[in-house]
């Protein structure tokens, strides 16, 4: 695990809400491309339920990590992409199931009109370092 360092609110930068503004680390980067609500067989998991999407993302960004060594301290960047920023409260709490509020990774959340499949509601992808 690499030795993070997080900036929630530098000198004349808003306070964060629900996430850090900066988050440095030294070490190996790690890129998990966007995760979507699909079990281990690629099957849907929660159609038309952001909660149940929400949780199944986390876990595949779970296992994800681990396969590179990594796990949710490692995180330093979330971007969530949603069809409906309404999905958000869902995705925090899932997030949450994962990630203390005082470890909180840099994050951006961005409205798509769409994403690869219409029963999609969201993909998350994350970037993390890892010690060397």
């Amino acid at each position: 695990m690499s030795e993070l360092t997080r900036i929630p609110a530098p000198d004349g930068v808003a306070p964060a809400a629900a996430y850090t503004h900066v988050v440095m680390g030294t070490g190996r980067f790690v890129a998990i491309s966007g995760q979507l609500a699909l079990d281990e067989d690629g099957k849907l998991v929660g159609e038309a339920d952001p909660a149940a999407q929400a949780h199944q993302v986390f876990e595949n960004l779970h296992r994800c990590l681990a396969s590179a060594g990594a796990t949710f301290d490692d995180v330093v960047k979330l971007t969530f992409f949603v069809t409906d920023m309404a999905y958000m409260p869902a995705i925090r709490v899932a997030r949450a199931t994962h990630i203390p509020d005082d470890r909180l990774p840099a994050a951006s959340a961005v409205q798509v009109a769409a994403l690869v499949r219409p029963e999609f509601l969201m993909e998350i992808e994350a970037f993390a370092v890892i010690g060397e």
